[in-house]
């Protein structure tokens, strides 16, 4: 098919790789996941205490004012304040500066230095927002906060793909997203709970980010760094050892030599930055460092995350009601990874895309049609409507949560080379927090002025992602990590850029 998928097996020596699922690359793995929970943590707190009154009181008052003068009735614009959307993408633009300083530290100490610089930041960050006293220290708060993110979305996707054997490398490298979504959950739990706390509730809720970043610090204190991070360091029988001990096996003499293959020509890069502009690493750039981060943001899932109960508020829930319903799309989000994580190595990352992307656009194209049938002009939405609109709402979550939600990282960790892992990444997580942010900062006054067009808006951007993924992207299931690159060499599209750099692709273009 046009799309050039790629079928077979091998390469340079990966039919000699062998491995055990061990209980020490369960526990490493599971542990070294905990960084997910910050993020996670983060977009599940920050909607629901920008809903809570004690909070819009003491340091939004006229949004307090404009929220009560239309308790009663649906108004797309109750929460347009460009400051109360600042709280919230502050923190993600301190995020996309810092991780390419997280770059740095995690190429030349390793993944876990960031692990922990990033967990110690994002703690002191939540301390401060816990006990602000005005709105610039609330700011300060959420920048170090933004820190302490930039850090560990910049680390533990590496690490749970260079920790994991091919063949189950999507399912693990998705616990990054299962966590995630665990600490969306709990933080809307704990919303749910401190909304009922006058008036110092809110300080609850963001003073307990500081135990996710407690949860983050002790995984990367215990769990032992990848081996192509040691390799990477010139730690060689260190590298031997922990990877013996994670496939549990000590033939590994194949996937080793692979691993100082890769580091030999990484250690030929003096500029992974500008290494990473070259023609043959095109494909991989465009692909997993803009398109896919992007396009994450782009299908407008983050923007009901954050601002789940302000939009519920904004359609006319009460407080509770709208916290309740938060909880129920939250809970979409712990299932759907569960359901990617059982499918994603068996039937490929470009299916999961493809059939969520058309079920996220029905949904979106749904959502518009009511709003515009039903919303507005200060008319109450019926309970029908209402609970029609949080099933909706629900469905799109999860199919989010099994497709962009988890391959919007894993997909980018999959495919650059090692020489400008670290600095690729960085790009990945700078690209996403960048439109993150903007998205984050603008979409209240989106809401406020496109209505119901912008649901129609994302699902437009749906259709493009998924024209994207349809063409360009190539299938990379179970193929070595170190060995992605031979994928481009024979697509339709991409082999043009990667002509006579490297020796001829074991694996067949399916056309």
């Amino acid at each position: 098919m046009a799309a050039g998928g790629f079928t077979g097996a091998g390469g340079r020596r990966a039919h000699l790789y062998e491995y055990k699922i061990t209980g020490y690359f369960v526990f490493s793995c599971i542990v070294g996941a905990m960084g997910g929970s910050l993020f996670g943590y983060d977009l599940g707190v920050s909607g629901g205490v920008t809903s809570m009154d004690d909070f819009l009181k003491e340091f939004f008052p006229r949004v307090y004012t404009n929220k009560h003068a239309h308790l009663k009735e649906t108004d797309y614009c109750k929460y347009d304040d460009q400051i109360l959307t600042l709280f919230t993408s502050s923190l993600y633009f301190a995020a996309l500066v810092s991780t390419f300083f997280a770059s740095s530290l995690t190429k030349n100490k390793g993944r876990k230095a960031s692990i922990i610089v990033g967990s110690i930041s994002f703690f002191v960050g939540a301390v401060i927002n816990a006990a602000a006293m005005n709105i610039a220290m609330l700011l300060i708060g959420r920048i170090l906060l933004g820190v302490g993110i930039g850090f560990g979305n910049q680390a533990v996707p590496l690490y749970l793909s260079e920790m994991s054997p091919a063949k189950v490398r999507g399912a693990v490298n998705q616990l990054f997203q299962l966590t995630t979504c665990l600490g969306i959950l709990v933080a809307t739990l704990v919303n749910y709970g401190t909304e009922q706390l006058h008036p110092w509730g809110w300080r609850l809720s963001l003073g307990l980010a500081t135990v996710p970043a407690t949860l983050m610090f002790i995984g990367g204190v215990l769990c032992p760094e990848t081996p192509n991070s040691l390799v990477e360091q010139g730690r060689m029988e260190e590298a031997r050892t922990i990877l013996e001990k994670i496939r549990g096996t000590t033939n590994v003499d194949a996937e080793f030599e692979d691993m100082v293959e890769a580091s030999r020509e990484a250690q030929a890069i003096k500029n992974p930055f500008q290494n990473l502009l070259l023609r043959r690493n095109r494909p991989q750039l465009v692909i997993g460092g803009i398109a896919i981060p992007a396009f994450q943001q782009l299908t407008g899932n983050n923007s009901i995350l954050f601002y789940a109960p302000v939009i519920f508020q904004s359609l006319g829930f009460g407080n509770g009601a709208s916290l309740y319903s938060s909880v129920i799309t939250s809970v979409a989000l712990v299932v759907a990874p569960l359901i990617s994580m059982a499918v994603v190595d068996k039937f490929g990352r470009r299916a999961l895309f493809l059939e969520a992307g058309a079920e996220m656009l029905i949904y979106l194209v749904a959502v518009a049609v009511v709003l515009a049938l039903e919303f507005g002009e200060g008319k109450q939405l019926s309970k029908g409507v209402s609970i029609f609109l949080v099933i909706v709402i629900f469905l799109f979550v999860l199919a989010y949560g099994r497709s962009w939600g988890p391959l919007g990282w894993l997909v980018p960790s999959e495919l650059f080379p090692l020489e400008i892992r670290s600095s690729a990444q960085s790009v990945v997580v700078c690209v996403n927090m960048i439109f993150t942010a903007l998205v984050a900062q603008f979409f209240l006054v989106s809401l406020c002025h496109l209505r119901y067009g912008i649901f129609l808006l994302f699902a437009a951007f749906i259709v493009i992602m998924s024209m994207f993924v349809l063409f360009l992207l190539p299938e990379t299931k179970k193929v070595p990590i170190e060995e992605i690159y031979l994928l481009f060499q024979n697509h339709w599209f991409w082999r043009r850029f990667t002509e006579d750099e490297r020796s001829q692709s074991p694996y067949n273009t399916v056309n």
